[in-house]
């Protein structure tokens, strides 16, 4: 996490996690961290840890001219992230059933898909 040591403003939200994938001495330590950095009028997108609860300092930054940091800390070594959006709209699931299951059209659902598309 030195990296955020006078870093300059990130362009997108990013994540710097500590936890047993990047340091194996914490595998059966029951704790890992992370560190979000968040560009002006960003949020961090809805999400799941499937192997653990999770305690933020910060969700989202609403100032629209400068980034912000929040730090994350879990009751697990290993908490483990499903991002919502990823896993609902960049998948091959058929823009029908989405359109369906949130109530809305399929031009919308296409349109959310598209906003998740890569950048060249």
């Amino acid at each position: 996490m030195r990296a955020l040591v006078d870093a300059s403003p990130p362009l997108a939200f990013k994540v710097l996690k500590a936890s047993m994938v990047e340091f194996p001495a914490l595998n059966g330590q029951s704790v890992s961290y992370a560190a979000l950095q968040f560009p002006p009028a960003s949020t961090n997108p809805p999400h799941t840890h499937p192997r653990s609860a999770d305690f933020s300092l910060l969700m989202y930054n609403v100032d629209p001219q400068n980034a912000a940091l929040a730090i994350s800390a879990f009751g697990s070594a290993n908490a483990g992230t499903v991002s919502l959006p990823n896993t609902l709209f960049a998948t091959n699931i058929d823009d029908n059933v989405l359109a369906i299951s949130f109530k809305t059209d399929v031009s919308t659902i296409r349109a959310l898909k598209a906003g998740l598309a890569p950048k060249p």
